[in-house]
């Protein structure tokens, strides 16, 4: 089976095996198709028609060639819908040919929501090959750890051989240094065949600092109706803006069709400005409902800042009316404070009370729901979600960037006890909300994942004095001498100390972490079942029952009921509350808690989960 998602723009290989180029350039009075040959460049003039589109088809181009479009007479771009980019962001774009590759994967359906376990890592520094056959190489290790979703961090093309993806320029071209379109299909195709799903993280926000032409011939692409930390935001909602949307709209289906993947993660939606009656988020979930959505399992997941629930809306079925999920910061924000104590930046909205923060996380998705932040000035934050299912929420402990954006890149277990990690991963596994594990969390990775990027010149300068400049706002970094002991960015063993060390699982300590990951995951399938919902919406409850502990209790919607009791505490909490006292115990950690319980104390570092459904 062949599979290719048609573009209005771009180079599309005709069944003729000629090509049809098509550029939106409004900003130009000329632009020129150069073709690179062997010994010289083909320069072929294209014709202009209305709202500022540039075309032609030629027979000179094939399969494979390299190709880039000349401005006026001057300056040579890529094709900003590019496949590929052998040459980097700079060089040619290059004619990709589908056909040669068959799709093995045709019967694949995907996977329901309700049995995602996440797994995000960065392409990279996931193995020492860092590239797409290095994450094939871990697809067996993955699947009997027990996860059924690999989240790739972005990876179109970026500058230079080094990033975290979040600087790309060229949406529709996976970056050349992890490997060919192909090899990343192949990866694709493999995870199906182990029953993995494979999502994207995408970004819609805004363009990296290098690379992007589109200021130069395509002005309309941006508004200065609206500032973004990016300079002037993206065109969703000023005039000329359908052609935007399509760009962006084409290339979540481009992923979905082409790459045959399974969902995308939308990064920082908060971050994208438009005013326009009919949201651009909103046009991007109902054409991909209306597509790929119609076959098989898509899975659209969001990063949202605003904690909109609008955008998480379920139908009468429970089916997303528009998103499926949204990462929640919250309950990482408030599992941070409790396990390292800190409270600088945003954890200072959760300092006061972190453990009402996460059974409220727990019980109900977001922690703030509409209340003052005090970290936003006392801007009011969120909404209600009280009419959303748990699998709305994805929970998490470690990210991309709750490590990177520190100074040093420090993983969790670098900062609080083994412990308290531990119990921390039997709240998230065991409750109903999708979790989502950082690549190598599940085994205590000793190394860091630290900010990284191959930039020159005055940008690279930039990026460095403005992340010392970042930290000077910490009282640990106020000084330079301080702020000079922060990896560089564009230090090439920045990014080699982040690149996982799987030797380390020879260890005791980081095989038995690998084993409780393991177990909790296993446990996790038979508390939840594979299929639908399995909690009821609206029946989540919390309440403090000590000092430090916090009960929460779900619906099933086989009528039981579940309970998580925990105190994410060095010291141990008398219950002051009795707790709801489901008869089966299904897990506990550490293994005489039960006992302790039942004197009334939570022990330190505890977490218990209990049913009325029966033993398991």
């Amino acid at each position: 089976m062949k599979r290719h998602h048609p573009m209005p723009f771009g180079a599309e290989l005709q069944p003729d095996g000629s090509v049809y180029f098509r550029l939106w350039a409004p900003g130009a009075s000329r632009v020129e198709l150069c073709l690179y040959g062997a010994e010289r460049v083909q320069r072929l003039t294209m014709t202009r028609s209305d709202n500022g589109w540039y075309s032609l088809k030629t027979d000179r181009a094939s399969a494979g060639a390299l190709y880039t479009y000349r401005i006026d007479g001057g300056q040579e771009v890529p094709d900003p819908a590019s496949r590929f980019q052998p040459r980097d962001v700079h060089g040619p774009s290059q004619v990709i040919d589908n056909s040669g590759l068959e799709w093995r994967d045709d019967a694949w359906p995907g996977r329901p929501w309700q049995e995602a376990v996440i797994y995000e890592l960065h392409v990279g520094t996931f193995t020492a090959s860092g590239d797409y056959t290095g994450v094939e190489t871990k697809l067996d290790y993955l699947a009997e750890l027990g996860v059924t979703a690999i989240e790739l961090m972005p990876v179109s093309d970026f500058p230079g051989r080094r990033n975290w993806g979040y600087d790309g320029v060229l949406p529709f071209a996976p970056d050349h240094s992890y490997g060919s379109p192909e090899a990343l299909k192949e990866l694709i195709q493999k995870a199906h065949e182990r029953h993995i799903m494979v999502f994207l993280d995408v970004v819609y926000n805004h363009f990296g600092p290098d690379g992007n032409y589109l200021h130069l011939y395509a002005p309309d692409f941006f508004t200065e109706r609206h500032q973004t930390p990016w300079g002037a935001g993206i065109n969703f909602d000023d005039r000329n803006n359908a052609t935007v949307r399509d760009f962006f709209i084409h290339n979540a289906l481009y992923w979905l069709e082409e790459y045959h993947l399974d969902g995308l993660r939308l990064d920082a939606v908060h971050a994208i400005e438009d005013d326009s009656e009919y949201p651009f988020l909103k046009e991007l979930a109902h054409r991909v409902q209306d597509g790929p959505g119609q076959e098989r399992h898509i899975h659209l997941v969001l990063e949202n800042d605003n904690n909109e629930a609008r955008y998480l809306s379920r139908t009468e079925n429970l089916s997303p009316a528009l998103y499926t999920a949204q990462w929640n910061d919250d309950i990482h924000h408030c599992l941070h404070v409790l396990l390292t104590g800190q409270s600088d930046g945003y954890y200072a909205d959760y300092a006061d009370k972190p453990a009402w923060y996460l059974g409220r996380c727990l019980a109900e998705g977001f922690g703030y729901q509409g209340e003052p932040s005090e970290y936003r000035n006392g801007r009011r934050r969120g909404e209600s979600c009280a009419l959303l299912p748990p699998s709305a929420f994805v929970s998490f402990l470690q990210n991309h960037d709750q490590i990177g954006n520190r100074a040093f890149g420090e993983r969790i277990d670098n900062l609080a006890p083994a412990d308290a990690v531990a119990a921390a991963a039997a709240v998230r596994l065991l409750s109903p909300s999708p979790p989502l594990l950082f690549m190598g969390e599940e085994f205590a990775a000793a190394t860091p994942f630290q900010f990284f990027c191959d930039f020159s010149g005055e940008l690279a300068e930039a990026v460095e004095s403005g992340r010392q400049a970042e930290f000077s706002k910490f009282s640990d970094f106020s000084d330079s001498d301080a702020r000079s002991t922060i990896p560089s960015p564009n230090d090439p063993a920045t990014f080699e100390r982040s690149k996982l060390d799987w030797a380390c699982l020879q260890l005791a300590d980081h095989a038995s972490r690998l084993h409780h990951y393991t177990a909790l995951l296993t446990l996790r399938k038979y508390i939840f079942p594979a299929g639908s919902e399995t909690v009821t919406v609206n029946t989540g409850r919390f309440r403090k029952v000590g000092e430090t502990a916090v009960e929460a209790l779900w619906q099933m919607t086989d009528g039981s009921h579940l309970s998580l009791l925990i105190n994410l505490a060095p010291q141990a909490c008398p219950l002051t509350e009795q707790s709801a006292g489901l008869p089966y115990e299904i897990y506990a950690i550490p293994a005489n808690l039960g006992a302790a319980i039942r004197n009334g104390v939570m022990l330190p570092w505890s977490v218990a989960l209990s049913s009325d459904r029966g033993p398991i």
